[in-house]
């Protein structure tokens, strides 16, 4: 069985919906934004209420350990009333939990989400112990025994790791897939590069890759944004970019709307599995980590990754929770069994 180590972040989620949300669209000359907005200065009921794990460290433990992985987490948390929940919840896996770091002086990630009618959601995020993981914490004796280093996106100081995470795996042999943050992305292009050169897979959101490459993905009304021929040239060319190594994957998520990956020689599209849309929370772990697990079980079989990724996706926005609609690579196969007509694009 191969090792899988995860880092990330652990936090306890608080999920509120309330019928008396509203989506509030603002538009100006080049761009619109939308806002969830409540009555100012009422007392508004809940619609729906329940708390579960999260944090990217978590989420994708959890799936690798669904998936079948000999998996190890490495997150930190405190020694309070969600540390606890969060300890608890890993008792019903078999998730190696002997390289967390717990400090009793800091506090446990805690984010309230605010949930509205169309699935999307809006994160208060308390980030606590996440942002302060040091070099220190990490048992590097135990990591030199994986086989694959999936790294969640890292939050505040504990962003400092990645470069000497990521340098003890390349040169282990380790294979890397990394997840990239907005506190790693905000430095700019040729500080992640670093990073880049030693990741075997590194998947972004589409937000995610405008960031770090400064490319905006332009309205064009000629070229189809996702098709089955044709791909924006403007994410053909965030992709291009992103790849600065021969051996690596780059793939770019659009939420709904698919997911893109390039190996340098082809790029691929995958629409996204249908699915009822409950909650979006734990979505991108789900693809990312999914994605990571199926190109080593099929000897880098991308099109194949990309749909598997997918279909655990979709199983994740149907539940309330970031961890509560995982399956296994056998649930993954009967899904895709069901609909012949979900494939992916060469093109």
């Amino acid at each position: 069985m191969k090792k899988v180590f995860t880092i990330g972040s652990a936090t306890m989620d608080v999920f509120v919906e309330s019928d008396m949300a509203n989506i509030v669209s603002v538009c100006t000359k080049d761009r619109s934004s939308e806002f969830m907005s409540y009555p100012y200065g009422a007392k508004i009921d809940m619609s729906n209420f329940s708390s579960n794990l999260g944090g990217g460290g978590v989420n994708t433990a959890m799936n690798f350990d669904y998936l079948g992985y000999d998996t190890s987490a490495i997150f930190k948390i405190g020694d309070d009333i969600y540390s606890n929940g969060i300890l608890d919840a890993f008792t019903k896996t078999n998730v190696n939990l002997d390289n967390i770091v717990q400090n009793p002086e800091l506090s446990t990630g805690f984010s309230i989400i605010l949930v509205s009618f169309q699935g999307d959601r809006t994160v208060l995020a308390n980030r606590g112990a996440n942002a302060l993981i040091t070099v220190d914490d990490i048992n590097f004796d135990a990591l030199k025994e994986a086989d694959l280093l999936y790294i969640a996106p890292l939050n505040g100081e504990s962003n400092k790791v990645l470069e000497p995470l990521v340098n003890f795996a390349h040169q282990n042999d380790i294979l890397v897939c990394f997840n990239a943050g907005s506190t790693s992305l905000k430095k700019g292009f040729e500080d992640i590069k670093k990073i880049l050169t030693t990741s075997n897979v590194v998947v972004m959101n589409k937000d995610e890759a405008m960031m770090c490459t400064g490319i905006e993905v332009r309205p064009d009304t000629k070229t189809e944004h996702y098709s089955k021929e044709t791909i924006h040239p403007d994410i053909r060319t965030m992709l291009e970019k992103l790849k600065v190594a021969d051996y690596q994957v780059i793939v770019i998520t659009d939420g709904g709307k698919g997911a893109f990956a390039y190996n340098g020689k082809k790029f691929f599209y995958c629409p996204t599995y249908p699915s009822e849309v409950v909650s979006t929370l734990g979505a991108g772990d789900a693809f990312a980590s999914t994605f990571c697990a199926t190109m080593e079980r099929t000897n880098l079989d991308i099109g194949k990754s990309l749909m598997y990724a997918s279909v655990v996706s979709a199983s994740i926005i149907s539940k309330f929770g970031a961890t509560e609609g995982l399956i296994t690579f056998e649930e993954i196969e009967k899904r895709l069994a069901l609909m012949p007509d979900f494939k992916y694009t060469e093109v």
